[in-house]
């Protein structure tokens, strides 16, 4: 079965099945002796694989993804309900137990209310998760979709400011009005994805000396809302530059992450002006200005 992604989409995809198979293909170079000769029957071998562009419900080829992911779901449908209510079919469910909800006490009882989804770790389940959920542009109003590492720590980190992760982070976030952009919202919600599993969104991972120790990415996790009159989607970092000037590189990475999103993903120009009505131009905002009931921090704009 052909591929039908394009663009940006097909790119990422191939770019991290590359590097997954390079990595297997040094992994057993590196197995290998000085002057031994691995003979590999390469027709053999292919004829046994089936990819998720093959067969989206029975590949037997994973390549793994930098960090493992959680996908969480909530709506007016999941609300004080004992039953998850996802908008899912098919997907491969991560066995085992659901973990109890993480976090402070400040955050348990807004999480309450959002399922787990599924975890995945690889490129073929986060496909094989995507062609089994609805799109944004078909869900319930008031619905969100969290798509957050769980790498870091065993059960994850969670959709909540007060997260280990998070607390002293903030968002890059856009509106966008729904009448416009209701044809769009879904593909401009899968590059965020794609950018978030193949750790394209923040600069400074692949432009540091490779032979230093690798820098802890910046993003936490990605959200898609929708509400009656408008769609938002949210980058969350677990830093966020202070008031202060002397924290430049942050703020000149975090920008870097801004700008990425904001052309790159969203696929705008760089100078071009988003704000109007129901509409906000690209946008950072601190998680402890965001809490500042009735005060508006100072935002970054790109």
């Amino acid at each position: 079965m052909a591929s039908s992604l394009t663009g940006p989409a097909l790119a990422a995809t191939r770019a991290a099945l590359s590097a997954a198979m390079a990595d297997n293909s040094t992994s057993s170079d590196e197995n290998t002796e000085p002057d031994e000769v691995q003979e590999i029957n390469m027709e053999a071998q292919a004829e046994g694989i089936r990819t998720v562009f093959n067969d989206p419900t029975n590949f037997n080829v994973k390549h793994p993804l930098y960090s493992s992911w959680t996908l969480w779901f909530d709506s007016p449908m999941t609300k004080n309900r004992n039953m998850p209510q996802t908008p899912i079919s098919a997907v491969p469910q991560t066995p085992g137990p659901v973990p109890q909800t993480p976090g402070p006490a400040g955050a348990q009882g807004w999480m309450e209310d959002i399922k787990r989804v599924i975890n995945f770790d690889s490129v073929e389940e986060f496909w094989g998760l995507y062609n089994n959920i609805v799109p944004p542009s078909a869900l319930p109003q008031k619905a969100n979709y969290y798509l957050f590492k769980a790498k870091f720590r065993l059960e994850g980190i969670i959709p909540a400011w007060e997260d280990e992760a998070n607390k002293n982070g903030g968002k890059w976030s856009i509106q966008l009005p729904k009448d416009k952009n209701r044809n769009n919202v879904d593909k401009m919600w899968l590059y965020t994805m794609l950018a978030a599993i193949g750790e394209t969104f923040d600069p400074s991972l692949t432009s540091t000396d490779p032979s230093g120790p690798p820098p802890t990415s910046l993003i936490t996790g990605v959200i898609v809302s929708t509400r009656p009159q408008f769609y938002r989607i949210s980058i969350w970092t677990r830093l966020a530059p202070g008031a202060s000037d002397d924290d430049v590189k942050l703020r000149e990475r975090i920008e870097g992450v801004g700008r990425h999103f904001k052309t790159s993903v969203l696929g705008y120009l760089e100078g071009a002006k988003l704000g109007g009505p129901l509409a906000t131009e690209v946008e950072f905002l601190s998680h402890k200005d965001s809490e500042k009931k009735g005060k508006t921090g100072k935002k970054i704009v790109v």
